[in-house]
């Protein structure tokens, strides 16, 4: 009964909070994209390794068929690219509702924790707390080290990024974990030590300027974009969060706070009423 109250839940949630994602999206985010994809045809590929070192020679005839395999990836990307326009937008409400429901089944887990632990707290605030702590581990805190980048941007290797990314979350969440699950003013110094972690570490970025394939106006321009969309971005997260705070706050005490009561009662400290 309760884990089918729980996907219910979570399905009501997601698609609450993707279709609100989704707007916010459209009015922040998605203008600053399809403005910097203008420019991406106008980035200049990487000078060529020095013609004097054998080693970085190549045939002439397989520097085509390097030539002709790009573009056959390109086009064959571009052939399953979606759409601009509706169907776009429908991809993107539909990886917003998948997120919203991995979250929502997240802060559902974390709120459960917390009323069999005893909480007197109300499902409202519990659930907004819970998303203020989610907004710190999956946005906050790896946006401090990697923030948001628009279409053209050269970054560090894909690999090192989302190393580093998942270190500042993980960190995030068990510094969270701690001041919460721990007693005593030595909790505050295991978090505080925990959130440095991954600054003590360290971001990789590249030495060069992101936007040196781009010259001019260009340039000028995207920069400009790469700083509204830090901002854009910024808002889509906090707006994700609150939304998700509000509707899972209101599900759990309409769907699973009493489902949580029938079976363990009011013994763990859940509510007599939300």
């Amino acid at each position: 009964m309760i884990f089918q109250r729980l996907i219910w839940a979570s399905l009501a949630v997601a698609l609450a909070v993707g279709l609100v994602q989704t707007g916010v999206q459209q009015l922040q985010a998605v203008p600053i994209i399809l403005a910097a994809e203008v420019f991406e045809d106008q980035k200049i590929d990487a000078p060529a390794a020095d013609a004097a070192t054998p080693a970085t020679v190549a045939p002439a005839a397989t520097a085509h068929a390097g030539h002709e395999g790009q573009a056959m990836a390109a086009e064959e990307a571009e052939e399953w690219a979606p759409a601009d326009g509706f169907e776009r937008t429908a991809y993107t409400f539909l990886a917003n509702v998948l997120h919203a429901f991995s979250m929502a089944l997240l802060v559902f887990a974390v709120m459960g924790v917390a009323v069999w632990r005893g909480t007197t707290m109300r499902a409202l605030p519990l659930a907004l707390m819970t998303a203020a702590a989610g907004w710190l581990v999956f946005y906050l805190w790896p946006s401090l080290g990697l923030h948001a980048e628009i279409p053209g941007m050269d970054a560090a290797r894909l690999g090192s990024r989302q190393g580093w990314w998942t270190l500042a979350a993980v960190s995030a969440a068990a510094a969270c974990a701690v001041a919460a699950g721990m007693r005593g003013h030595l909790r505050w110094v295991i978090a505080a030590a925990l959130l440095a972690l991954p600054f003590v570490v360290g971001a990789p970025h590249i030495t060069a300027d992101p936007l040196a394939g781009f010259l001019g106006e260009a340039q000028a321009e995207l920069r400009d974009l790469g700083n509204q969309f830090i901002w854009a971005t910024r808002w889509v997260s906090i707006s994700f969060w609150v939304c998700m705070g509000v509707a899972s706050g209101l599900a759990f005490q309409r769907w699973l706070q009493p489902a949580l009561r029938a079976t363990f009662g009011t013994s763990n400290g859940l509510p007599q009423a939300a």
